[in-house]
């Protein structure tokens, strides 16, 4: 019997739905199911989807409520509120967050249990980590959007520094997915050549302009923001990339937020580090050796992410 791939999606804001348009025109699901607390949203742009398939292909779309997502395979989370106003604090946010995701969980436990979570709000790796907390299912089956988007800005950016495609760098950011991430260099490559301290492709090594890469892709989403207000497209391609993953079990490995498990020293927090991603979730850990001061800043990484989350109860 051929199974049907069903996807629902909660919240379909700017990212829920840049998530269900990279989701249907890749064709990676049968039937995209969409949840809001704004049902008339949520059919509207069900609708809007529908209207494509001649061009994308046969899928189904459609508004629904929480108990409509009992045979989906994943659920991926984009619900969330925002900055109420400018005087309000992070963790007053966080809170607010919080509440939304106990909700959020508790439907989710009750109505789909056996589905891999996936998270995509901000700030991603708190939420994660909340999700992993109030939710019955296995850890490994709740998993965060965490560095993939921000490696695959610095993988695009030194790709354009050595003029050679994305896919043929292999760097990553670790780390959370916010102000105190971690490039790692000590691991990057281009067709097998190291890039730390090296010549490739008659480049040599320039602390200053590589440390402006990682700058840029660190800080894009304050520039995309300052402009657009908002990021979206992006990051609904970077969904879109695990849940393929996770579908067609390519156990592919990425960097996601999930709990490290004891590696680099860390606990008791979620970040991301590269993973085995497949029809499990979160089959496997993958831990690169790292430099000592990658190792260090990753850990204090973990120090902030602990921090943001001081003071709220789960």
């Amino acid at each position: 019997m051929i199974q049907r791939r069903t996807v629902g999606i909660v919240g379909t804001g700017q990212v829920g739905t840049a998530a269900a348009y990279a989701i249907y025109n890749q064709n990676l699901a049968s039937e995209l199911l969409l949840v809001d607390q704004d049902h008339k949203k949520a059919e509207g742009e069900a609708m809007d989807l529908m209207h494509g398939q001649l061009l994308v292909g046969r899928v189904t779309c459609r508004a629904v409520d929480y108990d409509a997502l009992e045979h989906a395979q994943v659920v991926i989370l984009s619900a969330g509120a925002s900055q109420a106003s400018p005087d309000e604090s992070r963790l007053e946010l966080l809170k607010r967050n919080a509440d939304i995701y106990r909700q959020i969980i508790s439907e989710l436990d009750r109505h789909a249990p056996n589905a891999i979570l996936l998270i995509a709000t901000n700030p991603v790796d708190v939420l994660t980590y909340i999700s992993q907390e109030l939710s019955e299912r296995p850890r490994e089956r709740i998993i965060g959007t965490g560095t993939l988007l921000d490696t695959a800005r610095f993988r695009a950016l030194l790709g354009n520094h050595y003029g050679v495609d994305p896919k043929s760098v292999h760097a990553y950011i670790l780390g959370e997915h916010g102000d105190s991430e971690v490039p790692i260099w000590s691991n990057a490559t281009i067709g097998g050549q190291r890039i730390l301290n090296e010549e490739v492709l008659g480049r040599s090594w320039d602390q200053e302009t590589m440390d402006g890469l990682y700058e840029q892709a660190r800080n894009a989403a304050y520039e995309i923001i300052e402009r657009k207000g908002y990021t979206d497209t992006a990051i609904g391609v970077v969904i879109a990339r695990i849940l393929r993953a996770i579908l067609e079990d390519q156990r592919a490995v990425m960097p996601v937020s999930v709990r490290p498990n004891g590696a680099y020293g860390i606990h008791d927090v979620a970040l991301s580090t590269p993973c085995v991603v497949g029809i499990e979730g979160v089959a496997e850990h993958v831990s690169p050796t790292l430099s000592p001061e990658e190792t260090s800043a990753l850990q204090a990484s973990a120090n902030a992410l602990r921090e943001s989350r001081a003071g709220l109860e789960i």
